[in-house]
């Protein structure tokens, strides 16, 4: 069973920066893609930001520019550096993994809490 475990959530002032960190119990080398995904209250969960195998990357329009995601494939880890952070990027950020061929098996992590005050 893949476990992901996040960290790195809190509470920052509007500007900020914070580092979420997402650590896989399995390898990462050979996934099809780790991703964050948010969910705001009243909201839908939507996609932040995901890396593919290749390490080719992909990111919402809102947090181009500011948010950054990168896959340390030896620590089976990958983070989502966030700059210049605003209110509305108050969410629950999700870690997703993504791997199979023919299948395509998904999994998600707990959740960690980011609040950005203004």
């Amino acid at each position: 069973q893949v476990q992901l475990v996040e960290s790195g959530g809190g509470l920052v002032q509007a500007g900020g920066s914070l580092r979420l960190s997402c650590a896989a119990s399995v390898s990462i080398l050979y996934t099809n893609s780790m991703g964050w995904y948010r969910q705001a209250p009243g909201k839908q969960r939507e996609l932040v930001a995901v890396v593919f195998s290749r390490g080719d990357t992909n990111y919402a329009d809102s947090v181009k520019g500011r948010f950054a995601i990168s896959r340390d494939n030896v620590k089976n880890t990958v983070y989502l550096q966030m700059n210049s952070l605003i209110p509305e990027d108050t969410a629950v950020y999700y870690c997703n993994l993504r791997s199979g061929r023919f299948t395509i098996s998904e999994y998600w992590g707990q959740g960690t809490q980011v609040t950005v005050s203004s």
